[in-house]
């Protein structure tokens, strides 16, 4: 099993076999069993309006930090490439954790019919390693008012969010792929019309257990199981032990 990427910008957790999460309605789920694929959305279709951005101290400090090595054109050909870059860049989002979550079950998926999918990051970057164009790694939270994010890869800023996110622990795995004309140059701004890309992926190695949400009635739990079946995968089906009753 690998425990690490090869690339700088892609850092490993501490445990490579730590369990990795995905939370997801019912819908997502059966369309994963259908196209044995894992979907990678543009980043800049996220919620967040800083997916993909530098931090503000970064913006700030710039012609300092650079002085005369890079002139002020050249910062707004940064700062523009930057902004771009963010419709060619996809990502499959993992909720890296020993245990289930209730935040991430909230958040992800309605409580009544959602899902979660446990693998391992280890099990995710072996499925995927035969794709040249996928890296995987771990995503930093920093504070974007003081902290300067690293700059001189197009990665970067994808690898790392605002504090405010650190609840989500999460692991990326990212597709980057601009486009190149015929004069083997990068077009900057030109749009992509691809809302995101799919990659195949071999569920029975990937996926360890799915875990049903804790509301969920025993005839959902029960359909989860028929589905999976139907697909030809035996998959351990566990219900969330949030759902267990306590005791006094």
């Amino acid at each position: 099993m690998p425990t690490d990427t090869s690339h700088p910008c892609f850092q490993p957790p501490a445990n490579p076999n730590t369990p990795i999460w995905r939370y997801m309605d019912f819908t997502k789920f059966v369309a994963l069993l259908d196209t044995q694929s894992l979907y990678f959305a543009r980043s800049d279709r996220f919620d967040d309006p800083y997916e993909g951005a530098t931090s503000h101290a970064n913006f700030d400090l710039r012609e300092i930090v650079y002085q005369e090595t890079i002139t002020p054109e050249m910062l707004t050909l940064m700062s523009r490439l930057t902004k771009w870059t963010r419709e060619w860049t996809y990502v499959s989002c993992w909720h890296l954790n020993e245990h289930e979550s209730w935040a991430m079950w909230k958040l992800y998926g309605s409580l009544e019919g959602a899902i979660a999918i446990q693998s391992t990051y280890s099990k995710l970057l072996e499925c995927l390693k035969d794709n040249a164009h996928v890296n995987v790694g771990i995503v930093k939270y920093i504070d974007y008012e003081s902290e300067w994010l690293p700059e001189g890869n197009l990665y970067w800023p994808f690898l790392h969010k605002r504090k405010y996110f650190e609840h989500e622990k999460e692991i990326r795995a990212i597709i980057q792929k601009m486009p190149v004309n015929e004069k083997n140059e990068i077009p900057i701004g030109k749009a992509n019309e691809k809302q995101g890309v799919i990659v195949p992926l071999n569920l029975s190695d990937f996926i360890e257990k799915i875990y049903v949400s804790p509301n969920s009635p025993q005839w959902f739990y029960e359909l989860v199981e028929s589905v999976i079946k139907r697909f030809n995968h035996s998959f351990s089906v566990v219900q969330s032990s949030l759902s267990k009753a306590p005791v006094y």
